[in-house]
């Protein structure tokens, strides 16, 4: 392994951690698990989903749902599914979907007794959220090992796709004294609404382990995961590859080539989106040619991706993307050592790889926040961000007129 990358990334980590640790030592309490996602219906209306455990005798966990109609100037009251363990915080978070007929879909990782299981659950609703279905284990492969960083997409078929991070085949190898990089991605797939799921259906071996799973829909409608790959000897860029109701794929393609190289979990996931021409949007954390930071690159239909370009500073961490129409956004998180910021950047130009963009500070916080969350809502692309002090917050970011 190439030392010098390895201290250098051994620094990232603790200046990462550093400002993880701001909050913490702000407020001399434990950093809460905020994990929180966010959907919009058929309707506009805009949901959350999130962990809360209960104050009364019980002392249960539950996933909670919540909707607003007015960009988070009100919500809806709770809705509670569970009692169960749930992960929600960091890169694992409870996922929120839309069936095309209005059923609401949620997935989280139920932690195990064993240090870094889980397994991947998933309920459902078919009656706009006033009863859920009893939480099911989505994946046939029932070893208490590593099922966990769960996504979660509808197709325009109203195909239910769940791909989640798994150590089977490592687990498999180790058992036969063989080496194996990292972890593996599987993915199940419904076709009955949630009532039953096929799989499990292998996306590709030596994944990265704790880095979440992009999961987005193509300009054909079919779902696409762009995940942190483990190539040899133990390069940690990203590989994409589209999903199959059958399991049956293509191969698998490189989506970045920094060659960081390090035998570690960089724990920042990939963001991907899709304009309606088909230019494929990512951006992703890396540490390429000795400086760290968040990436962008765009690469239009049957071209070569872009030159990355390198977003915000060297603090810069956990992107998200969101297309709508002809507008593109990107936002991060951005701490300046006394407060975190998320930055945006917004652009009418999804279709031309982005030729122009805005830049903005969208909102702060001085303690323990989540990370950003970009959405396409019928009025344009919103920030939804969780943090400690401030709630969720629901913030325009552009593209309203189309």
């Amino acid at each position: 392994m190439n030392m010098i990358y390895f201290l250098r990334a051994l620094c990232w980590f603790a200046l990462f951690g550093a400002a993880h640790a701001h909050g913490a030592m702000a407020h001399g309490a434990p950093k809460p698990e905020l994990g929180t996602s966010a959907a919009v219906d058929g309707q506009g209306r805009l949901w959350i989903a999130s962990k809360e455990a209960a104050s009364d005798a019980d002392q249960g966990q539950y996933l909670v749902l919540r909707s607003t109609g007015d960009n988070g100037a009100t919500w809806s009251a709770p809705k509670r599914i569970g009692p169960e363990a749930l992960a929600a915080e960091g890169e694992s978070r409870p996922k929120l979907a839309f069936g095309t007929r209005g059923e609401i879909y949620v997935a989280y990782t139920r932690p195990l007794a064993k240090p870094y299981t889980g397994e991947i659950r998933f309920a459902r609703s078919l009656d706009g959220g006033e009863t859920f279905s009893r939480p099911v284990t989505v994946h046939l492969n029932r070893d208490e090992i590593t099922h966990r960083f769960e996504s979660l997409i509808v197709d325009r078929a109203g195909r239910v796709y769940i791909a989640w991070i798994d150590k089977r085949d490592r687990e498999a190898a180790t058992a036969r004294k063989r080496a194996y990089r990292g972890a593996a991605v599987y993915y199940a797939v419904s076709s009955d609404g949630g009532a039953s799921f096929r799989g499990d259906f292998k996306i590709a071996d030596h994944s990265c382990e704790c880095c979440r799973i992009a999961l987005a829909l193509n300009a054909n409608g079919a779902p696409v995961a762009l995940w942190r790959h483990v190539f040899a000897p133990n390069a940690r860029d990203h590989a994409m590859r589209e999903l199959t109701p059958d399991g049956r794929m293509a191969p698998m393609q490189r989506a970045s080539f920094d060659d960081w190289r390090i035998d570690a979990c960089p724990h920042h996931g990939p963001a991907l989106a899709y304009a309606a021409d088909g230019t494929r949007h990512q951006a992703w954390f890396n540490l390429k040619g000795g400086q760290g930071g968040v990436f962008y690159a765009a690469a239009r239909p049957g071209a070569a991706m872009a030159t990355p370009a390198t977003l915000g500073t060297a603090q810069a961490r956990h992107a998200d993307i969101a297309v709508r129409g002809d507008a593109i956004a990107l936002a991060w998180k951005q701490f300046d050592g006394g407060a975190t910021a998320i930055v945006g950047r917004h652009s009418g130009d999804a279709g031309d790889a982005g030729a122009s963009w805005t830049q903005r500070t969208l909102a702060s916080t001085s303690g323990h926040s989540d990370h950003p969350r970009l959405l396409a809502t019928p009025s344009g692309i919103v920030l939804v961000w969780r943090t400690e002090d401030e709630g969720v917050r629901v913030v325009p970011v552009g593209g309203g007129a189309q």
